[in-house]
């Protein structure tokens, strides 16, 4: 029998999978987080951060707070989806 199919109590395990608005919710917690710790520093952060999604390289990002492995968890892609979904979702709901 592979892994554990039940859990102590007896029951199946329940399995949560996250969903876009959770990734989301994820990727702006740590932009947050990598823009505070890029201006704790004394750099400008949108210039940094612009830098790093077009060239993919974390030299523009600082480690002060972690910040570089926090970024590079998620994919460039996966970044400019949800900054650009987050800056058109008043545009989005008022569309509806």
């Amino acid at each position: 029998m592979l892994g554990k199919p039940f859990n102590s109590l007896g029951g199946r395990e329940t399995r949560t999978f996250p969903t876009a608005a959770d990734k989301d919710a994820t990727i702006r917690e740590i932009l947050d987080t990598v823009y505070d710790a890029l201006a704790e520093k004394g750099y400008n952060p949108t210039s940094q951060l612009v830098g790093y999604i077009l060239s993919d390289d974390p030299a523009y990002i600082t480690n002060h707070k972690n910040a570089r492995s926090l970024i590079c968890r998620f994919d460039r892609d996966d970044l400019l989806d949800a900054i650009i979904r987050y800056y058109f979702s008043d545009k989005s709901k008022a569309e509806k």
